[in-house]
C-alpha cells in the first residue's frame, strides 16, 4: 500500500482517544478493585465481569501504547502492541459474550449449577482461542503495520499481507460480527422472561407492583438489560464501519470523524462497563460514597488535629489546659 493511503491521526484525536483509554483504565481497574475490597460482592456473574475487565484493561494500555506511538512500520514495539492489543481485544468479545450466555442459563433456564458449569469452558474458550489465533498471527507474521487503516495509530493486521482481510476476520471482526448477533438476542430473551415472571409474580402478590423499592430495582435491571447491548454495539460499530469501507476501497473510511469515533469505541467499553456495573448499580454506588467520604471525613478530622496540635506547641497556657494533647498526638502518628 502506499504511503499515501496511510490514514492521518491528528492531535485532537489522539488527545481525545488517550483520554478515552485513561477512563477505561481507571473503570476497568474501579471494577476490579471494588470486587476485590467487597468480598460479597463475588458472586459468578461479577467474577466473569472482572475478566472481561482485565481484558479491557489490557486494551486500554496496549491502544493507549499505540495512539501515543502513531507507528509507521513494522517495528518491534509495533508487532507487540498489535499481538497484545489482538489478544485483548479478541478475549474481551468472547468473554462479553460468556456474561451473556451464563446470564441467559441462569435466569432464563433457572439453572446456577448448568451456569457454573460453563465457566471452565469459558476460561477455556475466551483465553485460549484468541491466544491461539494471536500466536497464529504472530508465527506467520501477519500482525503488524497497518497505516491506520482499520486502526487509529496503533498496529493490527500487517496491511501488506495479502490475505489481510482474512486474519482481521480472524483476529476480531468475525468474533465481533457473532457478538452483534448473540448480544441482542440473548438479553432480549431474558428480558421476556424476566417481565413474563414479574407478571406472573405480581398477579398473584399486588403489593409487589406497589412497592416503589421494587419496582425501582426492575427498572434499573430491565434498563441495564436493554442497555448492554446497545451500549456494545454503539462503541463497536464504528470499527465495523471503517472495515467495511476498507472492503470496498472508499476514501470515506479517512474520515477524521468516523476515525475518532472508532478510537473512543475500541477503548471506551472498560469506561462503559464501569459506569454500568458500578457507578449504576445502588449498592456499589453506595459503598464507594461511604468510602469516600468517610475518609475525607478522617483526613478532614486529622488535619483540623494536627493544625490545634501545632497552635498549642506556641500556646503554653493551651497545653497546661490540655495535658493529654502530647499523648493524643503520639497515639495518632
Amino acid at each position: 500500500m502506499a504511503e499515501t493511503n496511510q490514514t492521518e491521526v491528528y492531535v485532537y484525536e489522539q488527545v481525545v482517544i488517550l483520554t478515552s483509554c485513561v477512563l477505561s483504565f481507571f473503570g476497568s481497574l474501579l471494577i476490579i478493585c471494588t470486587y476485590a475490597r467487597w468480598h460479597d460482592l463475588r458472586t459468578t456473574p461479577r467474577t466473569l465481569l472482572v475478566y472481561l475487565s482485565v481484558t479491557d484493561l489490557l486494551s486500554a494500555l496496549s491502544y493507549f501504547y499505540g495512539v501515543l506511538r502513531i507507528f509507521d512500520s513494522d517495528s518491534g514495539d509495533c508487532i507487540a502492541q498489535g499481538a497484545i492489543s489482538t489478544f485483548a481485544n479478541t478475549s474481551s468479545f468472547f468473554w462479553t459474550v460468556a456474561i451473556a450466555i451464563y446470564l441467559y442459563v441462569f435466569i432464563v433456564k433457572s439453572s446456577q449449577r448448568q451456569a457454573d458449569n460453563l465457566v471452565l469452558y469459558f476460561h477455556l474458550i475466551s483465553w485460549g482461542v484468541p491466544f491461539a489465533i494471536t500466536v497464529a498471527a504472530l508465527s506467520l507474521h501477519k500482525i503488524g503495520y497497518d497505516a491506520s487503516e482499520v486502526s487509529v495509530g496503533w498496529c493490527w493486521v500487517n496491511i501488506q499481507a495479502e490475505d489481510h482481510v482474512l486474519w482481521m476476520l480472524l483476529t476480531g471482526k468475525i468474533w465481533e460480527f457473532i457478538a452483534y448477533v448473540t448480544l441482542p438476542v440473548l438479553y432480549i430473551l431474558i428480558k421476556i422472561h424476566i417481565h413474563n415472571a414479574y407478571a406472573a409474580l405480581s398477579e398473584y402478590r399486588p403489593i409487589l407492583t406497589s412497592s416503589p423499592v421494587s419496582h425501582s430495582l426492575s427498572s434499573m435491571a430491565d434498563r441495564k438489560l436493554t442497555l448492554i447491548p446497545i451500549i456494545f454495539i454503539m462503541l463497536r460499530m464504528w470499527s465495523t464501519i471503517r472495515f467495511l469501507l476498507l472492503l470496498t476501497d472508499s476514501p470515506a473510511g479517512h474520515n477524521p470523524v468516523l476515525v475518532t469515533l472508532h478510537g473512543i469505541g475500541n477503548t471506551f467499553q472498560g469506561a462503559a462497563n464501569c459506569v454500568m456495573f458500578v457507578l449504576l448499580t445502588p449498592s456499589i454506588r453506595s459503598r464507594l460514597v461511604a468510602l469516600l467520604c468517610c475518609r475525607g471525613q478522617d483526613r478532614h478530622w486529622r488535619t483540623e488535629s494536627v493544625s490545634q496540635n501545632r497552635e498549642s506547641a506556641y500556646t503554653p497556657s493551651h497545653r497546661e489546659e490540655n495535658p493529654n494533647a502530647q499523648t493524643w498526638e503520639n497515639s495518632e502518628g
